[in-house]
């Protein structure tokens, strides 16, 4: 589910990003321009120090999550 145009299915892309120790995930159609914000997919992280390790965690979840072959 997306903030801009709701369900999104088929072949997609995820992207997450860190600005100013705010977590987003984002989503688009294979090859396409436009990238999609995953409802609910923003968080603000508490503690510097770990915001890599929580961006690369959280990635790889969102990345098993999504990754859905059989529907």
């Amino acid at each position: 589910m997306t903030d801009e145009v709701g369900v999104v299915t088929g072949d997609l892309e995820l992207r997450t990003s860190l600005v100013d120790g705010e977590l987003r995930a984002t989503v688009r159609y294979e090859g396409a321009e436009e990238w999609y914000a995953i409802t609910g997919a923003s968080y603000r992280l508490a503690d510097p120090a770990e915001q890599d390790a929580v961006h690369e965690a959280v990635h790889t979840v969102l990345l098993g999550v999504l990754n859905r072959p059989e529907g």
